[in-house]
């Protein structure tokens, strides 16, 4: 035993970094992610923590629809066979205008997939021996396909998208929708009263599309049919011990948070590594005019973009004095010298580049966060999703502009671009905003594995579980007290009638005796 112990410490020293501050683990923990329905880009959340975690000697395994999760040795990775998300045929440029559709393809696609998931040998094996786990780990929302492993067993979740009200309200935290925007909300609070209006529907309406009638029960009646005496998906979703946020006060809004919400915005950020010998002397030759970075994200094709948009983006690059890194997955022919064309890019590598002015992105958050990390003002061109919403806070805290793609013109293009570059107002404040997100006692990575370890040294510590969870929505409004107050009003009101009238009565019949005697 104690030379597994002096190994663990052996492992953190060359560790070093993150792991440095926090205490040796008391055993090496089993831990299982299941990421069976999640987006590529949820993978640069997960990655930093499975690989935290297994630096401290922790055995981390992976379930996953996605190949090549980690490149890391220590992490066993496991692969369902069934891709539920194929990125090479999906074209986010068709949901660009119906969101609506997007989310319907997703479900249907999801729920069709399950019994093949389950038939998967990998799942089966996993399945077979989940008790030998001491937690899991799982993406917050559209993975409940992967409850049937968390029953009776502790888990925890990471909201890849940060804060989502829907989540806080099933953890007995409910979010007052006078300033807290719904999940894919685009205009950023302070709000008018028909603002406040529309976001407390949308609080209201996507938990009942969401959980009562449309996602939740169609999955429902897929893995009751799997596992018949398994609870209800909600159920199970609200024993969740902890959830690790993807968001930070810094880059977002603070929030009122309870111990089982912890905060790890931009964990996936690092310092950036050398860049390769040709895309460094290609930098070099933007001399003084710098590099303008172009990426539209994990999901979003460039090859997928209309020949409109495409056409602009050529016209608009030949026009700049910068150079232009355009992270595009194929051949494009009529570019212009100053624009250099991979179908990969080493992105933080690039954006903590000094050269660099500027990234032009789709607005996810992932990215959004690593430009903040890098102080790197940004320009989005939001598709889909949440990217919107990002886009918003982009404009609206003054680190860069976004433009929509149904009103691009080349001009405007150039125009958006000059005015970040040349505008120091830009800089300085997306400067700032990196300055107080890396001002913290604790780094998101500590954090992210202090309070894993945590709720497995405390079997799923159910001492951060809130009260609040337990109660209905009659009893969390104490709308039965208000009735309850409500009736003891009326009723103390119509006691008091009564006796005034039978007051009046007997003073007037009183009076009127005494008159008649007279």
């Amino acid at each position: 035993m104690r030379e597994q112990v002096m190994m663990m410490v052996v492992v953190m020293v060359m560790a070093g970094g993150v792991l440095a501050t926090l205490k040796p683990p008391e055993r090496s923990y089993k831990i299982l992610m299941l990421l069976m329905a999640s987006p590529p880009s949820h993978r640069n959340v997960f990655v930093p923590i499975a690989e935290a975690l297994a630096d401290r000697g922790h055995q981390v395994e992976i379930l996953s629809s996605l190949p090549d999760f980690s490149t890391s040795r220590r992490i066993i990775q496991h692969s369902s066979g069934i891709n539920l998300m194929d990125i090479e045929h999906i074209n986010m440029f068709q949901v660009l205008q119906n969101e609506i559709d997007e989310f319907e393809i997703f479900v249907n696609v999801t729920t069709s997939m399950v019994d093949e998931v389950y038939k998967s040998p990998a799942v089966q094996e996993l399945y077979s021996r989940r008790k030998t786990f001491d937690l899991f780990v799982t993406d917050h929302l559209c993975n409940e396909m992967s409850h049937p492993f968390l029953h009776e067993m502790p888990f925890i979740t990471v909201a890849t998208p940060g804060m989502d009200p829907m989540q806080s309200a099933m953890l007995g935290n409910v979010q007052n929708p006078a300033f807290t925007p719904s999940l894919l909300a685009t205009i950023p609070p302070p709000w008018n009263v028909y603002q406040r209006l529309a976001n407390t529907a949308a609080h209201l309406l996507f938990p009942f599309f969401y959980n009562h009638w449309y996602y939740l029960p169609k999955l429902q009646n897929k893995i009751s049919s799997l596992f018949p005496d398994l609870p209800p998906l909600k159920e199970l979703t609200r024993n969740q011990s902890l959830t690790l946020l993807n968001t930070h006060f810094s880059l977002d809004m603070p929030y009122p948070l309870l111990p089982s919400q912890v905060e790890v915005g931009a964990l996936h950020c690092r310092p950036g590594n050398p860049l390769p010998q040709d895309l460094d002397s290609w930098m070099e030759g933007a001399g003084e005019a710098g590099v303008v970075y172009f990426s539209l994200g994990s999901i979003t094709k460039g090859t997928k973009m209309p020949a409109k948009y495409r056409d602009l983006f050529i016209q608009a690059f030949s026009r700049l004095d910068q150079r232009v890194i355009w992270k595009y997955e194929g051949a494009l022919p009529g570019v212009s010298d100053n624009v250099l064309i991979k179908p990969w890019m080493p992105q933080q590598d690039i954006l903590s580049d000094p050269r660099v002015k500027m990234f032009m992105s789709h607005g996810g958050l992932l990215g959004t966060q690593e430009a903040i990390y890098h102080a790197k003002p940004i320009l989005a061109l939001p598709i889909h999703g949440d990217q919107p919403r990002n886009a918003q806070n982009i404009a609206n805290k003054g680190i860069g502009l976004y433009l929509n793609w149904d009103e691009l013109s080349a001009d405007l293009i150039v125009y958006t671009i000059q005015e970040i570059i040349n505008n120091s107002r830009y800089k300085r404040k997306i400067e700032n905003m990196s300055r107080a997100l890396k001002d913290q006692v604790e780094t998101p990575q500590d954090l992210a594995v202090y309070w894993t370890e945590y709720v497995i040294r405390h079997k799923g510590a159910p001492h951060l579980r809130s009260p609040a969870a337990s109660l209905s929505w009659v009893e969390f409004l104490m709308l039965d007290v208000v009735c309850g107050l409500l009736l003891a009003a009326v009723t103390t009101v119509l006691v008091l009638r009564k006796i005034a009238l039978v007051v009046v009565t007997v003073a007037f019949t009183g009076r009127t005796k005494t008159n008649t005697l007279k």
